[in-house]
């Protein structure tokens, strides 16, 4: 027989704004509440219990809602954030069962089938749940049952804060709760309420027909997935093992060798966890624990997915000649933190002399000269020409397009001012040097985009290609605005 927790948190979206910058105690009595834009208008999204018992509720005009209780403090309503924080949450209840699961925008499930032991039995299993997850600062009500139905009434509608349905026992004891309990939409409760039949009790005595005539079949459904005659089964959350391995020595190691032959053999423990995942390693921990009870780490990244014992053996070794074993080392961990899909099967790199070695030498790379020293240079979105370069990954994928004029292939950070004499605004005279052939102007105008206000006509630059009479050939502008000249490179 199943077992189902259900857990409902009333006030959960309230509860996790009421937490950041302050103390959960000095929210724990002061009104809040979530505010959504609804028909035209901002209205209550949520409210703890607080903001209700000053009678803001879901739905109230925000104006109104202030005016009800002046104190009221209010927050942006952030579906997608309280989805995300949810799902953590269930995630977090993985410590009671592997099977969890949202449910809606404000529960969890918890197929706690054959956990209950575990615990102490079912009343301590609930009496815990609810106890640490109000020890977070949320309000909770948890019930446990035979199905999600039955769980799910028990949890909203229980008289206490847990609640349990013996095996077998969810027709008796659940015959009294509201039709609500039965997961209805909203508008088929008000009209049960219109025929008078506002007890679970009240349908389960009616031939399904004529209900099914009238609702359609969500009540007859509802009801057998109460009492468990229809399965509903749970989509829980992806389980997912974490890529780990360990490495306990009878003696104590401290050599630098010894060291790097563990971590080869953790390495390649990983390799076919990895290939039958499919991924590459992006990021890996190592843990080294010695004797003294000291703990030391290391940390290694790749610029691309990369499962190659050998290689990820080499990128560590950067760090052992640092490494102080003390009295020795008893036992080694490694684990792959973060990790991206790889289908191919990896070799070293000594023997891939095609392009896919590439990602290994940039990690090799990378450890010995630091990140921040592996770089490509990638067009900017800008006509500046000093700022069209700039640093990207290093097998990052091309962004933009070099511009397709002659340009010198090697600039200046900045633009060095010279003087320049011209004829009919045709350059003549650089400095000493007479300009026997000049080739312009390319105008480049401001970037108006960039500024609040449209810039000036006259912000504009003027090139020109010119050659001195040594065979020099140099790239010059004038500056619109101030009618300068500038040397921004030289062709050569």
């Amino acid at each position: 027989m199943k077992r189902i927790v259900s857990l409902w948190l009333p006030l959960f979206a309230t509860d996790r704004r009421s937490r950041p910058g302050k103390p959960l105690s000095a929210w724990r009595h002061a009104p809040l509440a979530t505010l959504t834009r609804i028909q035209g208008g901002v209205r209550i999204a949520g409210a703890n219990a607080a903001a209700e018992a000053a009678g803001v509720v879901p739905g109230l005009p925000a104006a109104d809602a202030t005016a009800l209780c002046p104190g009221l403090k209010t927050a942006p309503a952030a579906p997608a954030a309280d989805a995300r924080a949810l799902a953590a949450l269930a995630e977090w209840c993985r410590r009671w069962s592997p099977w969890t699961a949202p449910e809606g925008d404000r529960g969890i499930w918890i197929d706690a089938t054959g956990c209950a032991h575990l615990f102490g039995g079912e009343q301590a299993l609930l009496d815990d749940v609810a106890g640490r997850i109000a020890g977070l600062g949320f309000a909770v009500r948890a019930g446990l049952a035979d199905t999600p139905g039955a769980a799910w009434a028990v949890a909203r509608f229980g008289e206490g804060a847990t609640g349990l349905l013996p095996e077998g026992s969810a027709r008796q004891l659940l015959a009294g709760y509201p039709v609500a309990a039965l997961r209805l939409p909203p508008d088929v409760v008000a009209t049960l309420a219109r025929l008078g039949l506002r007890r679970i009790a009240d349908l389960t005595a009616l031939p399904r027909a004529p209900l099914a005539a009238r609702f359609g079949a969500v009540v007859g459904l509802r009801l057998d997935q109460l009492l468990g005659r229809v399965p509903e089964p749970l989509s829980p959350l992806e389980w997912s093992e974490p890529l780990f391995a360990r490495l306990a020595f009878a003696e104590p190691i401290g050599r630098s060798e010894d060291v790097a032959a563990a971590i080869h053999r953790l390495l390649a423990d990983l390799e076919p966890m990895m290939e039958r995942r499919g991924v590459g390693a992006r990021r890996l921990t190592l843990r080294l624990f010695r004797v003294d009870g000291v703990a030391l780490a290391r940390d290694v990244g790749t610029s691309a997915p990369v499962r190659a014992p050998g290689h990820l053996a080499r990128l560590f070794a950067e760090s052992l000649d640092s490494l102080d074993a003390g009295f020795g080392i008893e036992s080694m961990t490694m684990m792959v933190t973060s990790a991206d899909p790889l289908d191919f099967r990896q070799e070293d790199i000594e023997s891939r002399p095609t392009g896919d070695a590439l990602p290994l030498l940039v990690d090799r790379l990378a450890r010995r000269l630091g990140p921040a020293a592996v770089f490509r240079v990638a067009p900017a979105p800008t006509h500046c020409p000093e700022r069209l370069c700039a640093k990207a990954a290093p097998l990052s994928a091309a962004a933009g397009a070099w511009p397709d004029r002659r340009r010198p292939v090697r600039l200046p950070p900045h633009p060095r001012p010279a003087r320049v004499d011209e004829a009919d605004g045709v350059p003549v005279r650089l400095g000493n040097r007479a300009l026997v052939g000049a080739e312009g102007p390319e105008r480049i105008a401001a970037e108006w985009w960039h500024g609040a206000a449209p810039p000036s006509p006259q912000a504009h630059r003027d090139y020109w290609r010119a050659e001195d009479e040594r065979g020099r050939r140099w790239w010059l502008f004038k500056d619109g605005a101030a009618g300068t000249w500038f040397v921004q490179g030289e062709f050569g």
